[in-house]
């Protein structure tokens, strides 16, 4: 009886999730003449993917560049996110709410508009952050931070990471909360210090909390695509140094002049899947194995 519940979640799930990767999977196994499938072509298209120019050398620097995001959104997001929960869960009593409110509001902001926001805030002739550096006598440190390939994907990525900061914030205070404080009073009596306690005691109880913001933090950037849109547009600019692998993607699809795109999309999109799919599921297994010695 108990299943019924289940089967309206099972059908959303089913259709907007499983049938949309199964159908990728299936569309790219052939060969397209615009919207008309032409014939079953077998894993050609992936081999398009990486042996055809420009794809050959795009899927490579969109890939490198999905794992820089990655890399910076995980170390300024959740770290920042780890200190402001445990300076909420221990140093903070009054206004602790209204804090984790004002934290977790950026979350609840549409992505475009955060993108388009950042955009202004980043202008290099009008844009807030440079007025600032100015204003405070640092205006040689005013630069274009959108418009040099050396600096737009940092700076989107630190837009990426204050837009969510919030949601790990709230999983840290939630796994906090349930840590006894007997742990934290014993650490004390038995001569430990502030450092000692979070580094033997608090950190490896939070490494549930810390396994699942990893992966779906990974998940949400090798599916970044809103943000980087909104920030630098469907080509990655400038100079392609913000591209990654949603807007390879959706150029395949929909702004290219290839007959076959929608068998070559339909490729990039099951490899998408496949790397997020197999990393996670690695990740989950080492993490697996390593809270077993907590």
């Amino acid at each position: 009886m108990h299943l019924l519940f289940l089967l309206p979640a099972l059908l959303l799930y089913s259709l907007f999730v499983v049938y949309p990767m199964v159908s990728a999977l299936r569309f790219s196994l052939y060969e397209w003449n615009g919207l008309e499938r032409v014939a079953f072509s077998g894993l050609e298209n992936f081999r398009i993917l990486f042996t055809r120019y420009p794809y050959n050398q795009e899927v490579w620097d969109a890939l490198r560049h999905n794992l820089y995001l990655f890399a910076v959104t995980m170390v300024a997001q959740n770290a920042f996110a780890l200190f402001l929960a445990v300076v909420l869960d221990r140093g903070i009593r009054r206004g602790r709410t209204l804090f984790r409110n004002v934290f977790f509001l950026p979350h609840l902001v549409a992505v475009v508009v955060v993108g388009f926001l950042w955009s202004l805030i980043l202008n290099p002739q009008f844009g807030a952050l440079n007025r600032a550096l100015e204003a405070a006598g640092l205006g040689a440190l005013a630069h274009p931070w959108l418009g040099d390939p050396d600096t737009a994907l940092t700076a989107v990525a630190l837009v990426n990471a204050w837009s969510w900061v919030g949601f790990p914030l709230i999983i840290f205070l939630a796994n906090l909360a349930g840590i006894p404080e007997e742990y934290h009073e014993a650490a004390r009596l038995d001569g430990a210090g502030g450092w000692q306690a979070f580094r033997y005691i608090t950190l490896p109880l939070l490494a549930p909390s810390i396994t699942i913001v990893t992966v779906l933090t990974f998940i949400g950037n090798f599916n970044a695509f809103d943000l980087i849109y909104a920030m630098g547009g469907s080509n990655g600019s400038p100079g392609g140094s913000t591209d990654v692998l949603a807007l390879l993607f959706y150029r395949i699809a929909f702004a290219g002049n290839d007959p076959n795109a929608v068998g070559v999309s339909n490729a990039m999109a099951v490899l998408m899947f496949l790397v997020v799919f197999a990393a996670s599921v690695l990740y989950l297994r080492w993490r697996g194995r390593g809270e077993v010695t907590y």
